[in-house]
């Protein structure tokens, strides 16, 4: 057992962003779409802002990240729904993560809107999948 723990660890290995105190953990690249751009957000309490993200559809996710005085957020709702795809919510390392997995095969425009919790931000993403492979 000691050594498929020793095993495993290596992948799990934490990584520094230059210039960021921000943890980010190897493992947590594990299924990223090959092509993502997606733009830095800084959530404002009370105003919704615009994010937009770009993946080319190869079956992985895109993901926005934010953060809260250098936390991640306690919650966030998924007030409106993408109609092309899924949204992922969840902590990693210091920040929340919002990930993108566009359906099967779909190329073309999407939306969701999160509302991030503590406080009253609100992103509302606007997504662009170009075709796979």
């Amino acid at each position: 057992m000691l050594a498929l723990t020793a095993a495993m660890l290596p992948g799990c290995s934490e990584l520094r962003v230059a210039g960021s105190s921000t943890r980010v953990y190897a493992a947590d690249f594990t299924g990223a779409a090959k092509t993502c751009d997606a733009a830095k957000v800084v959530p404002l309490e009370g105003k919704p802002i615009e994010a937009t993200m770009k993946l080319r559809n190869d079956g992985g996710w895109c993901a926005l990240s934010v953060a809260r005085g250098g936390k991640p957020y306690d919650s966030a709702l998924l007030t409106g729904r993408a109609s092309h795809g899924k949204v992922f919510i969840h902590r990693v390392g210091d920040e929340t993560r919002i990930d993108y997995t566009p359906d099967r095969g779909y190329a073309g425009p999407d939306t969701f809107t999160v509302k991030l919790i503590p406080g009253d931000a609100v992103i509302e993403a606007a997504v662009t999948v170009t075709g796979g492979s």
